[in-house]
């Protein structure tokens, strides 16, 4: 599945820290649950890509 293409799967987000020192973005669908831990330094690239693609996401509405 490409980033444009649509999908009808609907997931719920949670994103937070673990008790080990990671940020955990947790992924869970009606079928599947993805856990993805990142250390402090991916988690805060990761915000930044996110920001960044809002931009450009803004940017196209316009």
């Amino acid at each position: 599945m490409g980033i444009n293409k649509q999908s009808e799967i609907a997931a719920n987000l949670q994103i937070g820290p673990t008790d080990q020192g990671m940020v955990r973005l947790f992924i869970e669908t009606e079928k599947l649950d993805i856990p993805l831990d990142f250390d402090p330094e991916e988690a805060e690239e990761i915000a930044e890509e996110l920001r960044a693609a809002a931009m450009r996401a803004r940017a196209v509405k316009d």
